[in-house]
């Protein structure tokens, strides 16, 4: 993957009645080969208590969607269908239970990996929770 293929441009985070609504768009399309992962790393401030969101692509199709809550080594999975992707915008709808316990004070950055290894990192997230 070249570096100018899905790179992060932009990525916001909203939360609903019942979930918590990340859209990333990439620059370019979702890569049609190999694996690619977008998500969010979720943290306390002082980084004791972290939250990993992802969605993870294999051969351009959503194939995994879950969190995993460091302190408790612990993932949830979560049924694609709450993956939406068209072009260069992925939206995942996760529950609101996936930074549960997580102050007002949080950090929140994204990234995404291409064929297991990081990608990009700490790309800032608009939130509005």
């Amino acid at each position: 993957m070249s570096n100018h293929d899905a790179l992060l441009k932009q990525v916001s985070i909203t939360a609903t009645d019942d979930n918590l609504v990340a859209r990333f768009e990439i620059e370019g399309n979702i890569p049609g080969s190999g694996a690619y992962v977008v998500g969010l790393v979720a943290a306390s401030e002082d980084y004791s208590s972290q939250r990993r969101l992802g969605i993870e692509f294999m051969n351009g199709e959503a194939i995994s969607f879950y969190s995993f809550n460091h302190s408790l080594s612990a993932e949830e999975n979560y049924d694609v269908k709450g993956v939406e992707h068209s072009g260069n915008v992925i939206t995942g709808n996760f529950p609101k239970s996936a930074i549960h316990g997580l102050s007002e004070g949080h950090v929140m950055t994204a990234f995404s990996e291409a064929d297991g290894r990081d990608f990009q990192s700490g790309v800032p997230v608009n939130e509005s929770l």
